[in-house]
């Protein structure tokens, strides 16, 4: 009994003992989490701040990346042109584009291009060969309120284009001649006129798109159709500063050109923007685009105005382009 009495008092000591070694009492818990509250939240709002630079420098190195994106495709467009409206031209034929009473665009770059189609003209078998067309071209600046797209601006691309004739072609609907299947003139197209008195200029601001055309009905009988354009404005780069009041001004032309700015577009908000415009040479076939992006709309949907203490977040770019085609008159 006695030896019973000696292990059950070791074995009561021993779960004493470890009864009082496990555990936290509330007092230290409380002050565990107080401490991990000092060295967690510093390092949290770090990472916060560190997480926000970061998205604002991916902006505006997206920004800025769009932008020169976006004038390399204009001065390989441009590279095509054959003749470029100055902003008298733009003011004569201004009514012959598309929606020439919209108030939430401007077109500030038009020109003719002459392009190349490959291997569109068969010349025996699956021997192909090359073509040259003639095709109106447009960028215009725009600010709607079209959810699709930013609160900024943007700049859309509008083409139309001739097809490439062939006396054993296909019909195209509105145009009495035959063309290459798949290679019909766009809806409206009409190509400029050289003939005639007058200078260049003054020829190419006489240009009239296709407004009507005469087809057969099914009784043979001819129906007067209004033409549509086939084409509409696409899309080329989003975020494009919206700035109207504030903004830094438009570059002072070189001599020889002028910028297009036509009077007719100084009452619309977006004729009076500087975020896109160009310096026309229109006697040597030569313009200087300007554009000015706008990384703040990618992060927020208010406050977008250019301020120069956020002049970082609107990326400028600038090219001069001379187009290699020219046209000749008597």
């Amino acid at each position: 009994m006695r030896a019973l009495k000696f292990l059950l008092n070791i074995q009561l000591k021993r779960s004493k003992g470890i009864q009082q070694v496990g555990g936290f009492t509330l007092i230290e818990l409380l002050v565990a989490i107080v401490l991990a509250f000092l060295v967690i939240a510093p390092l949290l709002g770090f990472m916060i701040n560190v997480m926000s630079t970061d998205r604002q420098e991916q902006a505006k190195a997206n920004s800025e990346q769009e932008i020169q994106a976006a004038l390399d495709y204009i001065a390989r467009d441009l590279q095509q042109a054959i003749y470029i409206y100055d902003a008298t031209g733009v003011d004569a034929i201004k009514a012959q584009l598309p929606d020439p009473s919209a108030t939430d665009r401007v077109p500030v770059l038009v020109f003719w291009k002459r392009e190349l189609v490959n291997q569109a003209i068969t010349v025996t078998g699956s021997d192909k060969d090359d073509a040259y067309v003639y095709s109106l071209v447009a960028y215009y600046l725009i600010k709607d309120t079209n959810t699709t797209w930013s609160n900024a601006a943007r700049i859309a691309r509008w083409q139309i284009k001739d097809g490439i004739a062939s006396n054993s072609g296909v019909a195209c609907t509105g145009y009495t001649g035959k063309y290459i299947s798949g290679y019909c003139p766009s809806g409206g197209f009409a190509l400029f006129n050289l003939d005639g008195v007058g200078t260049i200029e003054e020829k190419m601001n006489k240009w009239t798109r296709l407004s009507q055309y005469t087809t057969k009905n099914s009784s043979g009988a001819d129906v007067v159709n209004n033409v549509s354009y086939s084409d509409t404005p696409i899309v080329l780069v989003d975020f494009i500063d919206q700035t109207i009041t504030g903004a830094p001004g438009a570059t002072t032309c070189p001599t020889g050109s002028s910028k297009v700015t036509p009077t007719s577009f100084n009452t619309i908000n977006t004729g009076q923007m500087t975020s896109f415009y160009a310096c026309v040479d229109r006697i040597n076939t030569t313009a200087q685009v300007f554009l000015r992006g706008n990384a703040i709309a990618r992060l927020q949907k208010n406050n977008l105005d250019y301020t120069a203490s956020k002049s970082a977040y609107f990326p400028t770019a600038s090219i001069r382009v001379q187009g290699r085609g020219y046209l000749f008159t008597k």
